[in-house]
């Protein structure tokens, strides 16, 4: 049971450290690799721990896949958990970065990206519950995970939350590639 622990939270920690790393490289900025290491940290302290506990604990209240206990899960897991993570994200990245404000970013983005999760989490977690077994969940969540770590560290460095900013950003990206004199 511990190296299934272990080998999770690892595993959440590295996608989601690696979502972060995508994000900068997307939008064609260097590595920073300090803040890639706090979003490491935090995920590795917190949010992997936080999964492997919650998704154990949805299925001993919520046990098996019954259409009903599934939707119980999501339900939970989006009226409980997704506040706690994503308050979480913006409070415990402002306290590592050594902010003034450590609430700041939470005040000021956090309805707009737990309104964004509602469009991505749900459907994530309804699979993970239909299909996934209970021991895979948390690996499995932070594979889903990589692609909402990219726009959360996104949201977190520039952004305000909102799916329409990170669209923003790579239409940008894609207008500046249009825009390029081709050499001939």
């Amino acid at each position: 049971m511990a190296a299934g622990w272990a080998g999770s939270v690892l595993l959440y920690a590295g996608l989601t450290a690696a979502g972060d790393a995508a994000q900068r490289r997307g939008r064609g900025q260097p590595p920073d690799w300090a803040q890639t290491r706090r979003v490491a940290l935090l995920a590795l302290t917190f949010h992997g721990n936080l999964n492997y506990v919650w998704l154990r604990a949805l299925e001993r209240a919520l046990p098996g896949r019954r259409p009903a206990a599934v939707l119980g899960k999501v339900l939970c897991d989006q009226l409980l958990a997704a506040p706690v993570a994503v308050g979480a994200f913006y409070t415990g990245m402002s306290i590592l970065q050594r902010k003034e404000d450590i609430f700041s970013d939470c005040k000021n983005k956090f309805w707009n990206t737990y309104k964004t999760g509602l469009m991505y989490w749900p459907f994530v977690q309804l699979s993970n519950f239909v299909f996934v077994p209970v021991y895979l969940r948390t690996a499995y969540t932070g594979l889903c995970g990589f692609v909402w770590a990219a726009f959360i560290c996104f949201s977190q460095e520039s952004g305000d939350g909102t799916v329409k900013s990170a669209f923003m950003w790579l239409q940008r990206e894609k207008v500046n590639a249009d825009e390029e004199p081709s050499e001939k």
